[in-house]
């Protein structure tokens, strides 16, 4: 190669952005070395039996409405062409008949339906005018998805949308502009924003208080549209499948691959024109230590991160028996009640405590995917949010919420197995205190991720770039992260002529 580069890129780390920006890369003709510390590639899409042998689990992310929408993944590689087409390298998203289910009292769930018009039906029996409005609210926001994913997974800088669409980024503004409580108070009954409440729960952040946030509101939001618009599904055989394509590609693209090799000084690396960092804000500390402006150093410490994740993997000897039948063909659960009460569990956290009766998220792969497990056997992936860096099991805690809306299912329980938050951030040491998001979602921390620059991606480092989900959009398997940074990348060598 000449010169004193043995590489063109180094990218540290393989979660789905790791993954994106090794790929985006190559794929523009960059020879790219991939380095990930765990034995197995792959990050928050990572699967493994933990449980029972021929049973596999979805170790962190389980369903993907934004691996379905956004660019990078979407079928055909996006609007533009240029990203990684699932479908084409084997990769099956399947769609339970129902996205979403959520438990209200009294053994009903509110119901998010693929097609709208279902869950205006569902609604308007619940309380009627609630699907009437729900079709006047959410439905022009269905109609125009691409605006909105296109608009909420950029880097948020450049925003690529034309201006006849700015209608749609306006209606979703207005929408999500008092919170999920004022979204609440458009309707008669409990079950619109019960569902808003619950997807905006995803966030683990406040959703009340004096002013309630917007933030939580338009992730909520953004969820239920891609409900709609894109489903929730599942992959065919774990998340795993995911990273194992675009690992995949990556080698007969020419990319190195390396494992098992963690990273505690940047000159470990081979020298490269660029090295990316699918790592957290204190991990790029700790690896610049002084050699960051101290500027930069202290806004990397004032960076906040959010609540922590335990999950509890379960393998059940029968579909869970839900009271609503409904529910029985979801892929997505949220256990939670009305949003007042998801309200409150997510608080509680917020104020550094375990919630008495937590919000869950549950995902039933097995509704529409038979090949996770042996036949007779269903595996159950469910989390509730706890206070950063806890060590609690919250297995029986998690078995009493299920048992709630589905009487019975503590029988058919045959296995389990749970990851404290603690052990999340042990396993994966992005996930600081078993924040899966890598960060609080707060508009303001959004925005300026990890610190206030125009390009966040790239570091004071000379040839360093960030890439995780610690820069714009945030998180999700969605990849975009890495693309936005690949792309920076890709300005800055051309700009100086090295490529």
């Amino acid at each position: 190669m000449g010169g004193p580069f043995e590489r063109d890129v180094v990218v540290v780390g393989s979660g789905p952005n790791g993954l994106a920006a090794a790929w985006t890369l190559a794929s523009a003709g960059l020879d790219v070395e991939l380095v990930e510390g765990a034995d197995t590639l792959g990050g928050g899409t990572r699967s493994a039996e933990l449980t029972l042998p021929g049973v596999l689990h979805d170790v962190c992310s389980a369903a993907h409405p934004l691996a379905a929408a956004a660019p990078f993944l979407a079928p055909g590689g996006g609007p533009d062409g240029t990203g990684f087409d699932l479908a084409a390298h084997g990769v099956r998203l399947l769609q339970p008949r129902v996205p979403l289910a959520h438990a209200m009292d009294g053994g009903r769930f509110a119901v998010l339906h693929r097609r709208l018009e279902d869950t205006v039906d569902d609604l308007d029996d619940l309380a009627p005018g609630d699907g009437r409005s729900w079709r006047r609210v959410v439905g022009p926001l269905v109609a125009d998805a691409d605006t909105l994913v296109r608009a909420l997974t950029s880097d948020l800088r450049r925003v690529p949308i034309e201006p006849r669409r700015l209608a749609t980024l306006a209606r979703f503004g207005l929408t999500i502009a008092g919170g999920v409580p004022g979204f609440a108070r458009r309707f008669r009954g409990p079950a619109p924003g019960a569902l808003l409440a619950g997807s905006a729960a995803h966030t683990a952040l406040r959703l009340d208080g004096p002013v309630p946030s917007p933030a939580p509101a338009a992730a909520g939001m953004l969820l239920n549209v891609l409900g709609h618009a894109a489903g929730w599904p599942v992959v065919e055989g774990g998340s795993q499948r995911i990273a194992d394509a675009v690992v995949a590609d990556l080698r007969r693209l020419g990319a190195t691959v390396r494992t098992g090799e963690w990273v505690h000084d940047l000159r470990q690396l081979p020298r490269a024109r660029a090295t990316l960092l699918d790592l957290s804000p204190a991990q790029l500390d700790a690896l610049g230590g002084d050699a960051l402006p101290p500027s930069y150093r202290r806004a990397l410490r004032r960076y906040r991160y959010g609540a922590g994740a335990s999950t509890v993997h379960l393998v059940t000897s029968e579909p869970l028996p839900w009271a609503d039948p409904r529910a029985r063909e979801a892929g997505t659960v949220h256990l939670g009640g009305p949003g007042a009460e998801v309200a409150a569990a997510e608080a509680a956290v917020a104020d550094g405590r375990h919630a008495a009766h937590p919000f869950v998220l549950l995902v039933q792969p097995s509704v529409v995917d038979p090949t996770r497990a042996p036949e007779g056997l269903h595996p159950v992936w469910a989390y509730c949010h706890v206070p950063a860096g806890s060590d609690v099991d919250v297995t029986d805690v998690l078995l009493r919420r299920i048992e709630r809306y589905a009487p019975g299912a503590r029988d058919t329980v045959v296995a389990t197995a749970v990851r404290p938050a603690a052990r999340l951030a042990l396993d994966n040491p992005v996930h600081v205190g078993g924040d899966v998001a890598v960060g609080e979602t707060t508009l303001r921390q959004v925005l300026a991720r990890p610190v206030p620059r125009w390009d966040p991606y790239r570091t004071p480092l000379d040839g360093v770039w960030l890439c995780s989900s610690a820069t714009p959009p945030g998180p999700g398997v969605h990849g975009m992260c890495g693309v936005h940074a690949a792309r920076s990348v890709l300005r800055h060598l051309a700009g100086s002529r090295r490529v």
